[in-house]
């Protein structure tokens, strides 16, 4: 039985679920709009297109190809301060993210700010974008893909991203570094892709939002509720 005291909690997936677009997308596009970052931008391109091909025939893991894909956004914000850091995120939240945002998906989200649950944005995105983009729309917590910051700059490396499986990790820690007791049972994930598996299996009450083949036989079979 849950404790007395404990939270019934929302989990939102971003990329796909709250937007019809990737934050990385909006990452790309201030650097692409300011004209700078192009050589790193080039690299990045050099690094991970290759992976397309094998990744289509299936030569190349799926989560293996994400893994790499987000672990390496950070080379476009290498040797950044706070400050523009700071400018960085909230121009994604607020002229990207906003512009590709489904109203219906944040209606729900505020239907459980509303009713007094504990919401939580989680993303494989930069922890400092989801942060900027939880604050936007007045989310009080934000899960995201840890990235280091040493001596007052951020170095181009990330930890292990907060995607698939890691991010019932990253949940799980977040609320329990910060003394919360979630009731885990009651509480509800919200996202679009298989991927996802390990969180909707975190949660009693998994939505499956605007979801991928995979996951909407998945949530068929399920009987898991369906938004589209």
């Amino acid at each position: 039985m849950p404790h007395p005291h404990s939270q019934t909690a929302a989990f939102f997936d971003i990329d796909g679920t709250l937007t019809s677009h990737n934050v990385w997308k909006g990452l790309m596009d201030f650097f692409s709009a300011r004209g700078e970052r192009r050589l790193t931008h080039w690299l990045f391109v050099a690094a991970h297109y290759p992976m397309l091909l094998p990744r289509a025939l299936r030569l190349l893991n799926e989560a293996d190809f994400r893994r790499a894909w987000t672990r390496h956004l950070p080379w476009y914000f290498q040797g950044y301060d706070e400050a523009q850091m700071t400018t960085l995120a909230q121009w994604v939240a607020r002229d990207h993210t906003v512009t590709v945002a489904r109203g219906d998906v944040l209606a729900l989200l505020r239907r459980h700010l509303s009713q007094g649950d504990v919401v939580a944005l989680v993303s494989g995105a930069p922890l400092p974008m989801v942060q900027a983009i939880a604050q936007m729309w007045n989310v009080p917590h934000a899960v995201g893909s840890p990235v280091e910051f040493r001596d007052g700059r951020y170095t181009g490396r990330m930890s292990e991203p907060c995607i698939d499986e890691q991010k019932a990790v990253y949940v799980r820690r977040y609320f329990a570094d910060n003394g919360f007791d979630i009731d885990f049972k009651n509480s509800y994930a919200y996202a679009d892709s298989y991927s996802d598996l390990g969180m909707f299996e975190m949660v009693g009450n998994p939505v499956a939002v605007y979801p991928d083949k995979k996951l909407a036989a998945l949530a068929k079979e399920r009987g898991w509720r369906v938004v589209s």
